[in-house]
């Protein structure tokens, strides 16, 4: 059954090998996608600036530009979502493409249902609304400011860019300052159930958090690690209560 909140959303397919661009494409179609292709990196990027697609499916191994290179160019322009498809077993590979901005990746060979249920959990997660609880602006310390109604980061009086995972992530442990969450919390949340085994997402997307937040990453004040279990944000509101001004 097509899910009718997917249909039409535009997805472009880029992979040197024509077999697997139709492939995926008849797949996609079937669940009520659109599909546009490209079968080198130049001709991707150029597809992203012309098509604007709402999803990117891109696979490493191509022969002008190599996926991570074409994902990189992607990045400096765009927020798109995209999706690696990487050999079976390269971890490395997968680990690069979620450290240059990669939302998902996919090992080859795939079954088009877990290709069409990754694409749909990409983009659900992508379109996410902030949620009901602590909105407005939150003062964390005379460093750190969160302006959750304006999806705004201030950290020494600058302005810092997070990527829309990060941001969910963020968003996430703020709404349950001072409490655990543990990784499958944080993994049903920000990627969807069916990441719930995959507790590598959440290191990876903490340690980018705390490269942009944290004074000191290494000894961080505000995302503090809870070891085997998950993640807490700083309780900032008892510490206000605790130093009034």
């Amino acid at each position: 059954m097509i899910d009718e909140s997917f249909r039409n959303r535009l997805i472009l397919v880029v992979d040197d090998e024509e077999r697997i661009v139709r492939f995926i494409q008849l797949n996609l179609e079937h669940d009520g996608f659109r599909v546009v292709e490209a079968y080198r990196g130049m001709q991707a990027l150029d597809k992203v600036r012309t098509e604007m697609p709402d999803l990117v499916i891109l696979d490493v191994m191509m022969p002008d530009l190599d996926g991570f290179e074409v994902l990189k160019m992607i990045r400096q322009a765009s927020n798109v979502p995209v999706i690696m498809l990487t050999a079976k077993g390269e971890e490395d590979d997968r680990v690069r493409g979620l450290e240059l901005g990669a939302d998902d990746y996919v090992t080859k060979p795939f079954s088009p249902r877990e290709l069409v249920s990754r694409v749909r959990a990409v983009l659900r997660r992508n379109e996410l609304a902030v949620g009901s609880g602590v909105s407005g602006e939150i003062v964390v310390d005379d460093r750190l400011k969160i302006d959750l109604s304006r999806r705004e980061i201030w950290v020494e009086g600058k302005l810092v860019k997070l990527r829309p995972t990060e941001y969910r992530l963020l968003y996430h442990l703020v709404q349950n300052a001072g409490w655990v969450m543990t990784y499958d919390q944080l993994l049903t949340k920000v990627w969807g159930y069916e990441y719930r085994d995959e507790p590598h997402y959440v290191r990876l997307y903490i340690n980018y958090l705390r490269q942009k937040l944290e004074e000191d990453p290494s000894n961080p004040r505000y995302i503090l690690t809870e070891r085997g279990v998950g993640y807490r944000f700083v309780d900032y509101r008892r510490a206000q209560s605790d130093n009034p001004m």
